[in-house]
């Protein structure tokens, strides 16, 4: 114990630097033991890097965990919107929608629901068929008139003959269901139903939409039977119209007739895309999913509605290009409150639905400029292709290049007897492949396009197999295992033909309203000093023929209202506001005259023409159901001339 004490070992041992004992010495060693530098201290700069640093991966974990949440809130939401016991029966024979094709949706709009809001059964105000083409990237609108005489269908045996808006009131949806497929012959992958109660809550929860009101709408319903109609109260204008101004506006016909309520209908379509391509973003669908959920019933043929389809058809909405929007209608419909139309007249609609010109617009504006349009795509006839079998069934090949003959086309076989078959039989899309050493080849693929859908368009390759394989044709076609054994009909552009506009020169009619609101805009007017030849300003009792007003308290604007002798309306708008919604969705840039004007084409009607020019827009637009023809809405608009100028 001494010595141990002596050695300085064990209880007797002196203490360490923290004031402990210190452990046995251990054997000599060469090692050398350094002690790190004390770290320095942090500098403002790299405690606001920490802070930094910590606050992104905060807001990254918390934006994860929200967008988790968001997604899960989202597909639940979408689950909520399925079909109630109503669209439950008629989800079963809806037709099933296939992926990156075509579809079609049966909108249905109706007033309340039967034995909830009212003892009575529900009625639709809408029937509307919606098209859309991810492969042209078109959208078509097709409205049936509320009064229109069909025969009523609810299952395989007609009914009675009556209004089409009965067919819901008798059976449901299933009745509007049977009752459109049976009178266009198209098959229905969706249907969607809305109450009065539900449209308004949608529009609200986007803000409102922006629309352009033709003329003064007004009815206070006192109980008296001359105005037993829904209340309105809206002044002519461009203005942002909430969901019970909306609803009044697309609802409306004491004074006109149900061919113009569907033109409002399809105006209140077109500005809400308009509103949807300009201002929509990912942030804003949970709160329309959320009042959807609410509101909107969807069946959709063979499955459940899927979230990932929602998102799909709302952007392809968003970014759909311009002039792609068409609305065809049924023409040549007579009556008043009850309205006919021809089979025939019906099947044209359909067809134009169905097959949406794009190139429509140009050769109405090319017809209506005097102008002779360019043909880019080559006729079929100088067409030559080759057709390969490339999804393994038999005869595939043979029997596409028989009808690619009857369109006009020129096939051609592989030289040295060679089997048209690829080296692979697992094609999905067909492949159509264009020489692009022969002139105008790829535009002789995009319209061959148009009848194989879906078909996808490319470069002729040089692999060793297809050069074997080519006679040396424009066009080389691969037939994938989407080739059912059908060629669409092509879509033939009905050129137009040049007609004088019908004008008269009278400045006298506008001028004077304009100099009554001069004083009250700070941007220079312009007056039409032509117009249409039976048109006088709106002098209907309670109308006004110009006004003045702000567009949300923001921009100025002046609107002038003029009624043609056909008792329909259309106008003029001058306002400040350069970039409104409405000015989105531009067909076509001209000078006329030394100005540049731009034109807003609805198919092949020319529906707006406006003028930009110090800071300032002026519009002409058109009748409801664009009554003024192209010639005559290019007159008017030509025929704007600075007031200070006109005497």
């Amino acid at each position: 114990m001494r010595t141990t004490l002596k050695r300085g070992v064990g209880r007797g041992a002196g203490a360490n630097g923290d004031g402990r004992a210190v452990f046995p010495p251990a054997s000599a060693t060469g090692i050398s033991r350094y002690r790190q530098p004390p770290p320095p201290g942090i500098t403002g700069f790299g405690l606001f890097k920490r802070i930094l640093l910590g606050t992104l991966i905060v807001l990254s974990s918390l934006g994860l965990a929200v967008g988790g949440g968001a997604y899960l809130w989202f597909h639940q939401s979408v689950a909520d919107v399925q079909s109630h016991p109503d669209l439950a029966r008629v989800q079963k024979e809806l037709d099933i929608p296939v992926a990156n094709e075509p579809a079609i949706a049966l909108v249905i709009g109706y007033d309340h629901r039967a034995g909830i809001e009212s003892a009575g059964p529900s009625r639709s105000d809408t029937v509307m068929l919606i098209r859309a083409d991810p492969i042209r990237k078109t959208i078509s609108l097709l409205s049936f008139p509320r009064d229109l005489l069909v025969p009523i269908y609810c299952g395989a045996t007609p009914m009675r003959t009556d209004r089409i808006n009965s067919a819901y009131s008798s059976c449901g949806a299933r009745g509007t269901v049977d009752t459109v497929r049976h009178l266009t012959g198209l098959p229905i992958n969706y249907v969607i139903t809305v109450d009065f109660h539900g449209f308004k809550k949608v529009v609200n929860s986007l803000g409102g939409v922006w629309l352009d009101v033709d003329r003064r709408y007004y009815n206070q319903n006192t109980g008296a039977s001359y105005d037993d109609y829904a209340n309105i109260n809206l002044q002519p204008g461009y203005q942002r119209l909430t969901g019970g101004s909306a609803l009044e506006f697309v609802r409306f016909r004491h004074t006109d007739s149900d061919l113009y309520r569907l033109a409002r209908q399809q105006e209140f379509v077109r500005a809400l895309k308009e509103q949807i391509s300009r201002n929509m973003s990912v942030f804003d669908i949970p709160g329309i999913v959320n009042d959807m959920v609410q509101n909107v019933e969807v069946a959709a043929g063979g499955k459940k509605l899927d979230g990932h389809d929602v998102l799909k058809w709302a952007f392809f909405a968003k970014d759909l290009p311009g002039g792609h929007f068409f609305q065809p209608k049924i023409q040549d419909v007579t009556g008043y409150a009850e309205l006919t139309a021809s089979q025939q007249a019906v099947q044209q609609a359909v067809n134009d639905f169905t097959n949406p010109d794009v190139g429509s617009s140009k050769a109405a504006n090319a017809a209506a400029l005097g102008k002779k349009l360019k043909q880019k795509t080559p006729p079929p006839s100088s067409v030559t292709l080759t057709v390969l079998n490339g999804n393994g069934v038999a005869g595939a090949a043979a029997n596409a290049s028989y009808l690619l003959a009857e369109r006009g086309y020129r096939t051609v076989q592989p030289p040295n007897n060679l089997e048209p078959n690829t080296p692979h039989q697992n094609y999905f899309h067909s492949k159509i492949y264009y020489d692009p050493a022969q002139p105008r080849s790829r535009a002789a693929a995009v319209a061959l396009q148009q009848l194989m859908q879906p078909a996808d368009v490319a470069k002729l390759p040089r692999r060793q197999w297809l050069v074997s394989l080519d006679p040396g044709s424009m066009l080389m076609v691969v037939l994938g295992s989407t080739f059912h054994g059908d060629i669409a009909q092509p879509v033939v552009t009905q050129a137009p033909k040049h007609e004088p506009p019908v004008v008269r020169y009278d400045p006298s009619q506008a001028l004077p309203l304009l100099q009554q609101v001069k004083a009250k805009v700070q941007f220079p007017l312009e007056v039409p000093t032509v117009l249409e030849r039976s048109s006088y300003p709106d002098t209907l009792p309670g109308d006004v023929p110009v006004r003045e007003y702000a567009i949300q308290g923001k921009h100025k604007a002046v609107r002038l209202v003029f009624r043609t002798g056909a008792n329909e309306f259309w106008g003029i708008e001058e306002t400040d506001w350069t970039d409104a919604p409405i000015l989105s969705d531009r067909s076509f840039r001209h000078d006329l005259g030394g100005r540049e004007f731009d034109l807003y084409y609805a198919g092949s009607h020319l529906h707006m023409v406006v003028l930009q020019a110090n800071g300032t827009t002026y519009w002409v637009v058109n009748t409801l159901l664009d009554s003024l023809s192209n010639e005559t809405m290019l007159a008017i608009a030509k025929g704007l001339k600075p007031l200070t100028a006109v005497k």
